[in-house]
């Protein structure tokens, strides 16, 4: 994974990749608002109603908030570079909110969440905290999915701060979210050709599922 770990704690570890997204929005946008996501789009949507309230957290090009918003769904899109915030604005033809994932303050607001590789930049100790902010804000039965770098450990790579989970640490974290259980568990590769290489490990979730609860006993 080649990550920087010597030094981690004299960084900015909560602005660093934040800077990097301003410094780098337009080549982030063109590089990622074309993958293909169709696949992990269908099982989070299949747990949703029609025209149900969708949170794209982490929004950066918009790409996902679009599709949402063609198939029907009402999407509030959010992101916490200002520069990402207008490209995905233009993008999808309205306006996105510019908040930190960090700070999310919304409490029984959305049937559904989508934090497509958004949450990769929360230091580990900092994830129940920030998993808590975002169950707050689902409605009873709403639904999460989360993608995350799949791996072990923490620290910088070109730029910017990641965190790597596998499967044994997902249970272990989702174990301490109280009413919140896991649907499904899926290790992917990474739809970029050019970075098929590395893989995501991706979380759906449900808000007070007895059947998902039974079911990761």
């Amino acid at each position: 994974m080649d990550l920087e770990h010597v030094g981690l704690e004299d960084m900015d570890l909560k602005n660093i990749s934040l800077e990097y997204y301003e410094n780098n929005a337009d080549l982030f946008f063109q590089q990622t608002v074309t993958a293909d996501m169709k696949s992990l789009y269908e099982p989070f949507l299949s747990q949703l109603r029609p025209s149900g309230r969708i949170l794209d957290l982490g929004c950066g090009s918009g790409r996902d908030s679009r599709y949402f918003i063609q198939k029907g769904y009402q999407v509030e899109a959010m992101d916490g570079s200002q520069k990402l915030c207008t490209l995905a604005s233009e993008y999808i033809g309205r306006k996105v909110v510019c908040g930190r994932i960090e700070d999310l303050d919304y409490e029984n607001e959305f049937d559904g969440i989508w934090a497509c590789a958004s949450l990769v930049h929360i230091e580990k100790k900092d994830m129940l905290r920030v998993l808590e902010r975002i169950k707050r804000a689902l409605k009873e039965r709403g639904v999460l999915y989360l993608s995350l770098k799949y791996g072990q450990g923490e620290g910088v790579k070109n730029g910017r701060f990641f965190n790597y989970y596998d499967e044994r640490e997902i249970q272990k974290i989702f174990n301490e979210l109280e009413d919140m259980n896991i649907i499904e568990l899926l290790k992917t590769a990474d739809v970029r050709s050019e970075r098929r290489q590395e893989y995501w490990i991706n979380v759906l979730a449900e808000l007070n599922s007895e059947t998902a609860k039974e079911k990761y006993l």
